[in-house]
């Protein structure tokens, strides 16, 4: 039977909201990895999954990011992760492997997964606050992490000022992330676990205050419808754009079954 007009959109609002506390993860490693992953899955999913395949140290260095206060839809703006956009799409040669989860449910510990990469393949930590725009790395032939945090961008909201600031703040985290794997030794094999964290927008907090539920919404219309450390330090000064590199696309890599970016 089908369902009277409102009844569907009150539904179909309903679904909707159900993504609002989830959030996208990224992998992108240039070695070969059999990570395949449901495009909505659970944070515990995500975490298991990454941890088994990292488990034989196929990497000598490993960037963990932590960027809070994201949802998928911020990464369909081509502007925002650009730099990102180009390794999850292939473009560059190096990469052979990528996953992409669009709805994360849960949050993904990034320290957990440090911890992981420290005990098995016996990785020097290094930390990185995006604020400060520099950082110290080791010479050193250990495999290494390099955790680094991002912060939040601001709150969005229907005004496009807002929205733009927004998407910079994005922009800025994704040369940032660039520049770190620019820095790394051309023959370096890498892995980059891209962990995010949804942000609350004013409209999900009045929802959180007021929790309305999808079976709610069916019983509401249910009368209408039934229903290291190392002898030499570098000081780094990271670059912040790098916008003029080009990459040529390769086959036969890896790829997730279904790309969060649109190509």
């Amino acid at each position: 039977m089908l369902l009277p007009r409102y009844a569907a959109l009150a539904l179909g609002a309903s679904l909707a909201n159900a993504f609002i506390d989830t959030s996208p993860f990224f992998l992108f490693s240039t070695s070969e990895l059999l990570t395949s992953l449901p495009q909505i899955t659970s944070s515990e999913t995500v975490t298991k999954s990454v941890i088994s395949q990292l488990s034989n140290c196929p990497s000598d260095t490993y960037v963990v990011v932590s960027q809070p206060g994201v949802h998928a839809e911020d990464y369909s703006d081509r502007y925002a992760a650009s730099h990102l956009r180009k390794k999850i799409q292939a473009e560059d040669k190096r990469i052979r492997s990528v996953a992409t989860v669009t709805d994360v449910l849960g949050d993904i510990n990034a320290d957990t997964l440090v911890r992981a990469i420290e005990e098995k393949c016996g990785a020097a930590l290094l930390r990185v606050d995006a604020s400060t725009g520099s950082f110290t790395i080791a010479d050193d032939p250990k495999p290494r992490i390099i955790h680094l945090d991002f912060r939040s961008p601001p709150s969005s909201s229907s005004y496009s000022t807002d929205r733009k600031a927004r998407v910079s703040k994005l922009k800025d985290n994704d040369a940032f992330l660039a520049s770190i794997l620019d820095l790394l030794p051309p023959t370096s094999k890498y892995t980059v676990v891209y962990t995010t964290t949804p942000s609350l927008s004013p409209s999900s907090s009045s929802q959180a205050s007021h929790p309305h539920s999808l079976a709610e919404e069916q019983e509401t219309y249910e009368m209408d419808a039934s229903f290291s450390s190392s002898q030499q330090q570098q000081h780094m000064e990271l670059k912040r754009d790098l916008e003029g590199h080009r990459m040529e696309k390769r086959e036969n890599i890896t790829l997730p079954d279904a790309p969060l970016f649109e190509r």
